[in-house]
């Protein structure tokens, strides 16, 4: 028996009344219960508004008569025979006091009845006095096989309608689709696997970009994850050495799980503003050729009670489904900071965000910035929800030069025409991002000026600009003081 229908089995023979499955692959939870129902030895009953309630282990016609919801949970009620009734999109009718009513009396009624009641849908929120009653399921989502057994079919059919070719792929490519596949629906994993054969008959390594950019535009709800597409290549991040030499020993781990060793599971940048936290965060998809996704706490939160929880939830669950990928939180003490007005939100998102770090399974790797590490709670920096904190100081020599080279070079510059070493000394105490903007300025300067970009017109920037070590230079050296033997170096 399949995995999910044997699970399905025992929480259906646990005699719980109500039970809430929340997905997008409707399809799929009707079949697992088709199959169920076999195992069980009840009916199984779906009720939707537009056709009523019909029996689906059986081919029998549906009771059209029973398209009202209030007449549904009526005829369900006063039924002896025990059953289960699959609700398809119910949500909207739980807002009706005595729909809620009739459900609360078919659950307390269970021991003579034993009807269970399943609801169905992409989203649902059980009102208080039904949840003591309910339990949720999760659907497991598609495992390797079944995808494999996709892309087989998919190849064939491609190949009936191209006699004489094979479609071309090779055993590394075709494990990384497999990867790339994961956690979407049947139909949804057999469009992208059309996708990438339809044009040349091929699977190959420039097929899976553009599969992971449609991968997320089929998960994304338009609501706090975006995708971020411009992965910066971790040769772009001028120092952080430590933090690089890291990342490198746990790459071939997190992609390849060793039963030896615990798979990493996220870090925490923290470190002066500017000072390339957020670069370095883009950086570590990048460096492991993974899709980076940022939660954005400021959409996440919503002014009504727990939708900022289930909105969290919900991007989580988009997170686990484009695994293995890299989860950047940018600035993450502003998302748990508690306020006058927080109305206790804040701690329950932590604890949601608590739970998920101890219980995922998927490969996600996070990664949280933040510039005031002093307001984040214990429980979640201590060892074992994130493997590390590195503190991100503003750049030394060596890494001011490589800065400069990286920005130059980007703007079209030839970097070994100027003199690094002296522009190094100069900018003594600025950011990479400080160090940034004095070029844009200088190039600035030098178009005014009718003059090709030389060193003395960055000097010239370098001195007139007052670094934010200089502006803030107590609370700067405060923040060091901490970090010093609190965190690792990143450089």
């Amino acid at each position: 028996m399949e995995t999910g229908v044997h699970d399905l089995e025992l929480l259906i023979r646990s005699r719980v009344p109500i039970i809430l499955i929340e997905t997008a692959d409707e399809t799929r939870a009707l079949e697992l219960f088709t199959r169920l129902a076999i195992a069980i030895g009840k009916p199984v009953m779906r009720w939707s508004v537009t056709s009523g309630l019909q029996r689906i282990d059986l081919d029998l016609q549906p009771q059209t008569h029973a398209k009202d919801p209030h007449q549904a949970l009526g005829q369900i009620k006063a039924t002896s025979t025990p059953g289960i009734y699959l609700l398809l999109d119910f949500h909207p009718y739980l807002e009706d006091p005595g729909h809620v009513r009739m459900i609360k009396e078919i659950a307390l009624g269970y021991s003579e009845s034993q009807h269970t009641l399943v609801f169905i849908s992409h989203a649902c929120e059980l009102p208080e006095e039904l949840r003591a009653f309910s339990a949720r399921f999760d659907l497991a989502l598609p495992d390797q096989k079944a995808l494999e057994a996709w892309i087989r079919e998919e190849a064939r059919s491609w190949s009936e309608i191209h006699p004489g070719r094979k479609v071309k792929t090779d055993d590394v490519t075709l494990d990384r689709l497999v990867r790339q596949l994961g956690g979407l629906t049947e139909s949804d994993a057999r469009r992208l696997i059309r996708n990438a054969i339809h044009d040349d008959g091929a699977i190959t390594e420039s097929d899976l970009p553009q599969l992971t950019r449609l991968k997320y535009d089929l998960l994304d709800q338009g609501g706090a994850l975006s995708f971020e597409l411009d992965t910066v290549r971790f040769a772009e991040v001028g120092g952080l050495a430590r933090l690089k030499r890291w990342l490198s020993q746990r790459k071939v781990v997190f992609l390849s799980p060793d039963a030896a060793l615990d798979p990493p599971k996220g870090i925490l940048l923290v470190g002066v503003q500017g000072g390339g936290k957020s670069l370095a965060a883009k950086a570590v998809a990048g460096l492991w050729q993974l899709p980076l996704l940022r939660l954005d706490f400021g959409t996440l939160y919503n002014k009504f009670f727990g939708e900022t929880e289930r909105n969290l939830r919900n991007s989580l669950r988009t997170a686990e489904a484009m695994a293995p990928c890299v989860l950047w939180v940018d600035e993450i003490e502003k998302a748990i900071a508690s306020g006058e007005y927080d109305s206790g939100t804040s701690k329950r998102v932590l604890g949601t965000l608590l739970t998920w770090l101890a219980e995922r399974d998927q490969p996600v790797f996070l990664v949280a910035t933040a510039n005031r590490i002093d307001t984040l709670p214990p429980e979640l920096i201590r060892k074992g929800r994130l493997d590390e904190i590195f503190f991100v100081d503003l750049p030394d020599s060596a890494a001011r030069i490589q800065i400069f080279d990286i920005h130059l070079r980007k703007r079209g510059q030839h970097a070994q025409a100027f003199n690094l070493a002296e522009l190094a000394r100069h900018s003594d105490g600025f950011s990479g991002a400080e160090i940034e903007q004095a070029i844009v300025a200088a190039l600035y300067l030098a178009r005014e000026q009718g003059r090709p970009l030389d060193t003395g017109h960055l000097l010239s920037e370098l001195q007139q600009t007052r670094p934010l070590s200089v502006v803030m230079a107590e609370q700067i050296e405060a923040l060091r003081d901490w970090a010093r033997h609190r965190t690792v170096m990143a450089n």
